[in-house]
């Protein structure tokens, strides 16, 4: 079978570093008697020259007996492993459409779990690990899948955290940006700020000087015949003090005469 696994692989030497390895085999058909004998040969042919990494002849030998059975689910296999080699992986996902055809369970499992890894390769981390899923159901004991999938949600979690982090890092920059731009522009101007608190005062010595002139006022206009009234009252009241003083004022002062 043509798959693709992550899995830890330690280093002869003491450091015991843990890798990320990629092993790839070919769907053998020599098991198959009822196989078309040339389309069996074709196949054999294909995965060795996907042995020897010989990918683009590889497809060829693999498209050369689809011609003999067009609808296999193996060959679409084969053909799917060779395009996620060549890092064709939106084409990879559509040969494994026709490989989960098949009715053979642990077939639909390589299928589901090389379907993750072409996920995983698109950046499609959700959708991958659903695939790694679905293909451990069909085969439980499959430890790659299960190393792969525990794989894929650390890096899914660690992407969630980055982000939010990074969100968190943007709002406190654009926090400290706006706080920078306000006390620039305080300092720039404080001219400008003195002459407005004058206006201000001046505006409001203004308000106040107008509305003591309004309450100064006589709410009502007076009119004509009032006017006449108080200055004839004006009048008779200024008779009256000339003719008081009148009864007031002393006599003639007397002088002595030397006769």
């Amino acid at each position: 079978m043509i798959f693709e696994i992550f899995r830890k692989n330690f280093a002869h030497t003491k450091m015991m570093k843990k890798l990320l390895f990629w092993s790839v085999l070919p769907v053998l058909l020599l098991s198959q008697a009822s196989y078309p004998q040339l389309g069996r040969q074709t196949i054999v042919q294909g995965n060795k020259l996907y042995e020897e990494e010989r990918y683009d002849e590889a497809m060829n030998k693999y498209r050369d007996a689809q011609v003999h059975d067009p609808e296999s689910p193996i060959i679409q296999f084969n053909m799917s492993a060779t395009q996620y080699k060549k890092k064709k992986y939106e084409d990879s996902l559509k040969e494994l459409e026709g490989a989960l055809t098949t009715d053979d369970a642990m077939m639909q499992s390589q299928a589901f779990y090389n379907m993750g890894n072409s996920l995983y390769r698109l950046g499609k981390l959700p959708e991958s690990i659903m695939a790694y899923q679905q293909a451990l159901k069909l085969n439980p004991d499959d430890e790659d899948a299960k190393y792969n999938l525990e794989f894929v949600r650390r890096q899914l979690k660690d992407q969630s955290e980055k982000q939010q982090q990074n969100q968190e890092q943007q709002q406190q920059q654009q926090q400290q940006q706006q706080q920078q731009n306000q006390e620039q522009q305080e300092e720039q101007n404080p001219e400008q700020e003195q002459e407005q608190e004058q206006q201000n005062s001046e505006d409001e010595q203004q308000e106040e000087q107008q509305q003591q002139q309004q309450e100064m006022q006589p709410t009502e206009e007076m009119s004509q015949e009032d006017a006449e009234r108080i200055l004839q009252a004006l009048k008779e009241d200024e008779e009256k003090m000339k003719d008081a003083r009148k009864q007031k004022m002393p006599g003639t002062i007397r002088v002595l005469k030397d006769w």
